[in-house]
């Protein structure tokens, strides 16, 4: 684990200045991200030839594979910003694997943690965000919770219905062993969906509430998504999974045209406190993923 620790620096102090430039600017500069990957890979490399063991640089290359495809498809399916792509690559050619199954492990240890934390983190972000746009946000929630009413009251009253079959010694004569079993899945599903379907309320009206916004065009940024196609004259410029270019926006403020541009959450201090948690396990728990892994398996 020794030969790790230049890596682990190295990646702990690019995610920090990654971190402050999201939440400052809400973007993170190319060349941070991009030197994370050659530092990385570049130090395998050297180590490899020192060492006489290419394994060491093979490996590297190998989890920078699996994250770019993985950072693509976040990308594309506008999971991702580019940053929060970028640096996923970058974190594929650090995380340590001495082999290919201790590598997928902790590949897929540091996603879990990424994932995890990340909505923890990104749900306690977004009460900021509705802390600041309440009334706009409030708006889109009674709207929404107005049009789902009938599922959340159908909801409610079977589960009503449900406990009253519990707690009834009467009912429960009716039904026999098996047909239990099927309600006592039912009694735990049922507040999980209710509860999920709550969350996704919420989720939409955040986005329409509070995280689509109107912007002038002399804030745009590059990269910043549109919420819908803008014409301007005979000509649009339509919404793009790369967000909005430095031509698109020099011809929207041109035209002094203001546009609703869709904002996010950022998503690179989810990337600090996964790592963290990551280096937790690795050096103050002293468990691997893969023990953790075998011993729930």
């Amino acid at each position: 684990m020794e030969r790790y620790y230049f890596l682990f620096i190295l990646a702990l102090a690019w995610i920090i200045f990654a971190t402050v430039q999201d939440l400052r600017k809400r973007e993170v500069a190319n060349w941070l991200t991009y030197s994370l990957i050659i530092f990385a890979l570049a130090y395998r490399a050297f180590y490899s030839i020192f060492a006489e063991d290419i394994s060491f640089f093979a490996y590297g290359i190998l989890g920078f594979g699996l994250f770019w495809i993985l950072a693509y498809a976040f990308y594309y399916g506008r999971i991702f910003a580019g940053g929060d792509a970028k640096l996923l690559m970058g974190l594929g050619a650090v995380i340590p694997g001495e082999n290919i199954n201790e590598l997928g492990i902790n590949l897929v240890f540091f996603l879990f943690l990424l994932f995890f934390l990340g909505a923890v983190y990104s749900l306690i972000f977004s009460l900021g965000v509705v802390y600041k746009k309440y009334s706009g946000f409030k708006k889109e929630f009674v709207r929404r919770v107005e049009k789902e009413k009938r599922i959340l009251f159908t909801l409610f009253i079977f589960y009503i219905i449900l406990i009253l079959i519990f707690t009834g010694n009467k009912f429960l004569d009716f039904f026999t062993f098996e047909t239990m079993l099927y309600f006592k899945l039912i009694f735990y599903l049922v507040p999980f969906i209710f509860f999920f379907t709550l969350l996704f309320i919420y989720l939409k009206s955040l986005e329409y509430g509070a995280l689509i916004v109107e912007t002038n065009p002399k804030d745009l940024r590059e990269g910043d998504w549109l919420e819908r196609d803008v014409r301007i004259g005979k000509n649009w410029i339509k919404k793009s999974v790369h967000g909005l270019s430095l031509d698109e926006i020099k011809i929207l403020r041109e035209a002094r045209k203001k546009v609703w541009i869709r904002e996010g959450i950022p998503f690179i201090p989810a990337f600090l406190i996964a790592f963290l948690a990551m280096l937790f396990f690795f050096f103050v728990l002293r468990s691997l993923p893969q023990e953790i892994f075998l011993s729930l398996s």
